[in-house]
Order: structure tokens, then sequence, then C-alpha cells
């Protein structure tokens, strides 16, 4: 068989692999969840004041995205497990980078559009939408890898839960920086404080120099990308061989 041929094969395992994962976010409820956790954001961002909710709104999308990508990931493994279908899966022809990947680009799509349905109606669009849209797609995809990667060890989501808290509280340590309570340069270390320059610069309460930009998408991307790496290694350990 020539070389072609398996790279061929990839985007239609990618397009099957989106089409399950589309089947199983309706099945388990996450596409009404996800709907559902625009409301509560909405609720602290409308009754504030017009000049408020420019300040606040940084920091109410940068709870959305830490929380529900975080959780969601997490859940959708943690069913998969239950059900065994996980198990079928790594028999299948579907390959690992394959299912992330699904996984990843859909929940990112559902989570930045949820951001801008917030966003729209609370602000219009008195928004800077570059560095908007790159702090919701890049948080994104490294929260959801951040939880993937951490949830795999664990069996149940009982057993996750209390472990994940750390990392929930590691990712929001930028808020320190970003309120002022105290702007150490170590915080940069931590992938989130990107977050929080893009989210900033789109309601003009940061005023990002160009290193900025590069490291907040560049540095989260690569956190990223590691992670999907250390993901993969347990996913073999955690998943693939428990199954045999």
């Amino acid at each position: 068989m020539s070389a072609a041929a398996p790279a061929a094969r990839r985007p239609a395992r990618l397009r099957s692999a989106v089409r399950l994962e589309l089947r199983l976010q309706k099945r388990y409820g996450f596409l009404y969840a996800a709907a559902f956790s625009v409301l509560p954001w909405l609720a602290i961002l409308l009754p504030l004041p017009t000049g408020y909710r420019e300040a606040a709104a940084p920091l109410v999308l940068f709870g959305d995205l830490v929380v529900v990508p975080f959780f969601f990931i997490a859940a959708s493994l943690f069913f998969e497990k239950g059900e065994r279908t996980l198990f079928a899966l790594t028999v299948s022809p579907l390959r690992f980078r394959d299912y992330l990947g699904a996984k990843v680009a859909t929940l990112t799509l559902l989570s930045t559009v949820l951001a801008l349905v917030i966003t729209v109606i609370a602000h219009g669009v008195s928004f800077s939408p570059l560095p908007l849209l790159a702090g919701l797609a890049t948080t994104t995809v490294f929260m959801l890898v951040l939880s993937f990667t951490t949830a795999l060890p664990f069996s149940s989501v009982t057993d996750w839960v209390v472990p994940s808290t750390f990392w929930l509280a590691l990712v929001n340590a930028p808020l320190l920086h970003y309120s002022g309570l105290w702007e150490h340069p170590v915080l940069y270390l931590i992938p989130t404080q990107g977050s929080l320059i893009l989210l900033g610069a789109a309601f003009g309460q940061t005023d990002p120099a160009p290193w900025e930009y590069a490291y907040a998408v560049g540095y989260q991307l690569l956190c990223a990308l590691l992670l999907a790496l250390l993901a993969r290694r347990l996913f073999t350990r955690f998943i693939v061989a428990e199954g045999k």
C-alpha cells in the first residue's frame, strides 16, 4: 500500500470522529447544558452599568472558559469509560489523535460560540474581535487538553474531582496579576496568563506589547501540544492496556 493511502484516509477518520463526538455530546446532554451555562454569566453582566461591564467582561469570560470546557471534556471521558465505549474505540481504526482532535475541535467551537453569545448580548459589538477570538480559542484548547490529560488516570469523576481542584486553582492564579494584587513575573509560567492578556485587550482593559500577544497565543498552544503528547502516553497506559 502506498504512503499516500493512509494519509488520504486521515481526513475521513477525523470526519467520522467528529460525527461520533457530536452524537455523543447530544446523547449526554452537553449541548443543552452548554446553552444553559450562558444564563448565569448573563445574570452577572446584564445588571451592571455599561462601564462596569467592560471591566467585568474579561473576568466573566475567563471564568466561563476555565470552568465549562474543563468539566465537559472530563465528563465526556468518564461517560465513555462507564459505558465502555472508550475501550471499544481502542480496537477500532480510529487513531488517538483523531479521537482527541474531534473532542477538542467540537468543544472548542461550542465554547467559543457560547462565549461570543455572552459577549454580543452583554456588549453588542463593542470589542476587538481578533484578541477576543484568539483568547477564546486558545484558552479553550488549553483547558480541554489539560482536563483530558489529568482525568485519564482516574476511573471515575468522583476520584478526579478533588485532584482537579489543584489544576483549577493553578490556572486561576493569573487573576492575581490581572487584578494587580501580585504582579510577579512567575505567573507568566502559567499559560492562562495569556488568556487574561488577550481578553483584557479585547475590551480595552490591557494594552499588550507585540511580544505579549505572541506569548499569549504561542505559549498556550505549546502547552496544549505538550499535554496532548502526555495524554497519548497516559491513554495507552490507562485505557488501552486496561482494555486488553
